[in-house]
């Protein structure tokens, strides 16, 4: 009986602060957080509607440049390109979208819709001008709040749009789908490939991507590489190089001996990695 009283004493205190969030605004986000933390744990609600609930606030408060494809990360097509030129580049990238440039990165003069090709891939016409098939494409600022781009997006039927910086500039690219993952988690399709960064060779011996997160060496080798000009340890290789290293070279940082094995003349992929002083490396 004690307890049948005690849990009817918990429900009507959560139904009581229920209508108070209803009745009156909360004071503040986290305020709310906590009410919906406590309708979670009372089965009203589940962990993933939380977390939808969670994100949709956070949304509110990011800027496209938080989110946002860099620059030196985006994949454009040039308007001058032939239709063999562009293939490779879409069939290595299987993207449904490019930002089309002309003279420089700078300029974005349209998008190209990947599947607007099949017309002339299939009949193999020879007149190919990709200036024909550029469809317009939507400029925002570093400082736009996701929230008002989701609902610009949305009513515009728009899925990507091209940041720009304070002087004009191309900053970055960010799409439809950037926003809605920072809302509902991760969405992966059946032909997106999982990233692995670090993958174990022998004894101390290890295998890494130019572009694994700082945070994410630091956590496996202990180290305290500072991220905070550099997102990923190529970023940070090439800054302390102050250019792209050749096959071969080595580089130490902090207690770790890093080698190059894959570099083209515009990314660091892959490199090797070991301890600057034997058993070094934490299990």
């Amino acid at each position: 009986m004690n307890d049948d009283r005690q849990n009817q004493e918990e429900d009507r205190s959560w139904l009581e602060r229920l209508k108070d969030v209803f009745s009156s605004e909360p004071e503040n986000q986290e305020d709310l957080l906590e009410i919906l933390e406590t309708a979670k744990k009372n089965h009203i609600i589940d962990q993933d509607v939380l977390r939808i609930i969670d994100g949709a606030m956070h949304v509110a408060g990011t800027q496209a440049c938080d989110i946002m494809v860099t620059r030196s990360k985006m994949v454009y097509v040039q308007v001058n390109q032939t239709l063999e030129e562009l293939l490779p580049i879409i069939i290595e990238t299987a993207h449904s979208r490019y930002p089309v440039i002309g003279e420089s990165t700078d300029d974005v003069i349209g998008l190209l819709l990947a599947k607007d090709l099949l017309p002339y891939i299939l009949k193999s016409q020879t007149d190919f001008d990709l200036r024909q098939l550029l469809r317009p494409i939507t400029f925002v600022p570093e400082s736009k709040r996701l929230n008002i781009l989701l609902r610009e997006f949305r009513e515009k039927f728009m899925h990507m749009a091209v940041v720009i910086d304070e002087y004009g500039g191309v900053a970055g690219l960010i799409t439809l789908e950037d926003i809605l993952e920072e809302i509902v988690g991760e969405i992966e399709d059946e032909y997106d490939e999982a990233i692995m960064f670090i993958e174990h060779i022998t004894g101390d011996d290890y295998r890494i991507s130019g572009l694994t997160p700082i945070e994410t060496i630091n956590e496996k080798f202990g180290t305290t590489i500072s991220d905070e000009e550099y997102d990923t340890i190529g970023g940070i290789i090439i800054q302390t190089l102050g250019q792209l290293p050749k096959i071969g070279e080595v580089i130490e940082i902090e207690n770790l001996r890093f080698r190059v094995l894959e570099v083209d003349n515009r990314q660091l992929h892959w490199l090797r990695v070991s301890p600057a002083v034997p058993n070094k490396i934490p299990t």
